[in-house]
């Protein structure tokens, strides 16, 4: 695993890499931050991390309309279910927490589907902005979790315009 340090308008990140796809993007000091990372390498100057810092530096301009770098986060099979459903949502849109869960249970030929379990696989969405957790809301869209902090999540959808 390579990693790199990034700054950005909302405070450092660090990104994870491997086979050229990101596998994670966090915010220092936020909830679920890898924990064994001593045998990561530092490559700041690998490409996979120079075009992350180009897509960053587009993505806080307010360019909506960028390609996403190639990204393999590490889950369980219901979190990327979950992952996958966060990438359709649209820059500058949200989705409910309850909203994913009928789409995961439908997929799954489900009558109902947990909108806490669907939270928990959110939550831990180890590549926050490009896997955009910060698209979800809770019921009447009101702003809950984001293991960044709520203040990023909030400063993120102002960016993105997002009616909430």
């Amino acid at each position: 695993m390579i990693y790199t340090n990034i700054n950005s308008p909302l405070g450092t990140m660090t990104a994870a890499a491997e086979d050229h796809k990101i596998t994670g993007l966090w915010f220092h000091g936020q909830k679920y931050f890898p924990q064994n990372t001593n045998a990561w390498k530092y490559e700041p100057e690998h490409p996979v991390f120079v075009s992350l810092h180009q897509w960053l530096e587009e993505y806080f301009k307010g360019n909506k309309n960028l390609t996403l770098p190639d990204v393999q986060p590490n889950g369980t099979d219901f979190q990327k279910a979950v992952w996958e459903i966060l990438l359709q949502i649209p820059y500058g849109s949200v989705m409910t927490y309850g909203e994913i869960a009928k789409k995961i249970a439908a997929a799954r030929g489900q009558n109902t589907m947990s909108a806490q379990a669907v939270g928990g696989a959110v939550g831990h969405n180890p590549v926050s902005i490009l896997i955009p957790c910060h698209r979800v809301v809770g019921t009447s869209k009101s702003l809950t979790g984001y293991a960044g902090g709520l203040e990023r999540k909030k400063a993120l959808l102002q960016l993105e315009q997002a009616m909430v």
